[in-house]
């Protein structure tokens, strides 16, 4: 018996730092997959104290806040979105936990009790726990106040949380995008703007512009008088400026076929769409007329001509 208490007082430390250790990556574990479906957490009193109780081998950043309409906290709600961006981004970033870091919201109608063990008297208030256990722990037990001077952003909050995470991965903030997504979102799904692009490429490589890479040929050349050729002599040659010239012209091409096809057909007043046949297919006219000179420079034996480019 004497043997079986000593053995029980050997190993029940061990087993309670064990059990300690396994309680702190458990609540993580379960902390985090939460995140993974809605960051920064909305925290109650008691979420609040679960999720930064001691030991924890993962770091907490809290933010207490009063959003309500009767506090007035201006500065609650402006920082509110950049706050939401900011975890957001980093738990997309941080799908797999390497950084140890979980983000929270404790509002004040949802933490009053929380708020008075601070002796919090104002909002908003930022919170960064570290580690007591684990390879990244503190001696300290205490949590490190953001100071919330000039303007906020979610850039500037992600560079002092990154201060205290040596070591550890930190997901870059992408809030901008964030911001930005609903009006980015239209222009990407926007058939004009790929019709564009699109067109963009066709005419960049129809007009030679892959030789150009590929045979690093001269911008321009000299004429032996004097003068600049812009255009090589012959099929199995060209310059940097003849291709863009040349792809110029095919531009104003497709957009004058595609106005008289698409835009004009639209117009309701009779003067303005006459007045748009007449001009896009003057315009025509015009492009054709040079495009095919150009021809005849690469190729003196072009019998094709068109006025006013003859």
């Amino acid at each position: 018996m004497r043997w079986l208490s000593l053995l029980l007082s050997i190993t029940l430390p061990f087993g309670s730092l064990a059990a300690k250790q396994s309680s702190s990556a458990d609540r993580f574990s379960d902390f985090h997959a939460k995140a993974q479906a809605s960051s920064p957490l909305k925290l109650a009193d008691s979420s609040y104290k679960k999720l930064t109780s001691v030991p924890r081998d993962y770091s907490v950043a809290v933010l207490l806040t009063a959003l309500d309409a009767r506090f007035g906290c201006q500065l609650c709600t402006d920082f509110q979105p950049e706050w939401e961006v900011l975890a957001k981004s980093w738990a997309k970033g941080d799908k797999d936990g390497e950084s140890r870091l979980i983000f929270g919201t404790l509002d004040f109608s949802n933490g009053r009790d929380t708020f008075i063990s601070l002796g919090l008297q104002s909002a908003p208030v930022l919170l960064f726990f570290q580690p007591t256990t684990g390879p990244h722990a503190v001696p300290t037990v205490e949590a490190i106040r953001y100071d919330f001077t000039g303007p906020q952003t979610a850039e500037k909050v992600h560079e002092w949380l990154a201060r205290h995470l040596p070591d550890r991965p930190h997901p870059g903030v992408i809030g901008v995008v964030f911001k930005a997504w609903p009006y980015i979102l239209p222009v990407i799904q926007n058939r004009n703007v790929w019709a564009g692009l699109s067109l963009i490429g066709i005419l960049m490589f129809t007009s030679g512009h892959m030789f150009n890479q590929i045979r690093k040929v001269p911008y321009v050349a000299g004429d032996g008088r004097g003068g600049i050729n812009y255009f090589a002599a012959g099929f199995q040659s060209q310059f940097g400026l003849e291709t863009q010239i040349v792809a110029f012209i095919y531009g104003v091409l497709s957009f004058a076929t595609i106005s008289l096809a698409v835009k004009a057909p639209r117009t309701r007043d009779p003067k303005i769409q006459q007045l748009m046949v007449i001009v896009w297919g003057v315009i025509l006219v015009l492009m054709y007329s040079f495009l095919l000179s150009v021809f005849r420079v690469k190729n003196g034996g072009y019998p094709i001509k068109l006025p006013p480019f003859m």
